[in-house]
C-alpha cells in the first residue's frame, strides 16, 4: 500500500483529546496494483514514541489486514509503510501483546 494523508480531526487514532464517537473511520489507500481500497482504522497503538495503526480492508475485513506508522505533520496525520526490519519486528511483538491482552 501507498502512503496515504488525511485530515487530522475526530477519530484520526491521533492521540490528541478529540470528541469521539464512535464512527467508523475510512481511509482510501491504493495498492500495488493501482487500485483505490477503502481501508477501516480498527486500532491505534503506541511504541515508544511513534504511533500506528492497524487497517482491514472494508469490504473485506476477513483479509489481513496493514499496520501502518502515523506521523503528525502540519496538523494532518500522514500514515507511513514500516520499511526498516528491527522497526517491523517491534510493532509485530507489540501487536501481538496487545492481542493476548484483550484477550
Amino acid at each position: 500500500m501507498s502512503d496515504h494523508k488525511h485530515e487530522h480531526g475526530e477519530a484520526c487514532g491521533c492521540g490528541h483529546d478529540h470528541d469521539h464517537e464512535h464512527e467508523e473511520f475510512v481511509l482510501t489507500l491504493t495498492n500495488e496494483q493501482g487500485e483505490d481500497v477503502e481501508m477501516v482504522l480498527v486500532e491505534t497503538f503506541d511504541i515508544g514514541e511513534k504511533l500506528y495503526a492497524l487497517l482491514l480492508e472494508k469490504e473485506n475485513p476477513e483479509a489481513d489486514g496493514i499496520i501502518l506508522r502515523m506521523e503528525e505533520e502540519d496538523e494532518e496525520m500522514v500514515l507511513y509503510n514500516i520499511e526498516d526490519e528491527e522497526e517491523w519486528k517491534a510493532v509485530e511483538e507489540a501487536y501481538n501483546n496487545l492481542l493476548a491482552q484483550q484477550e
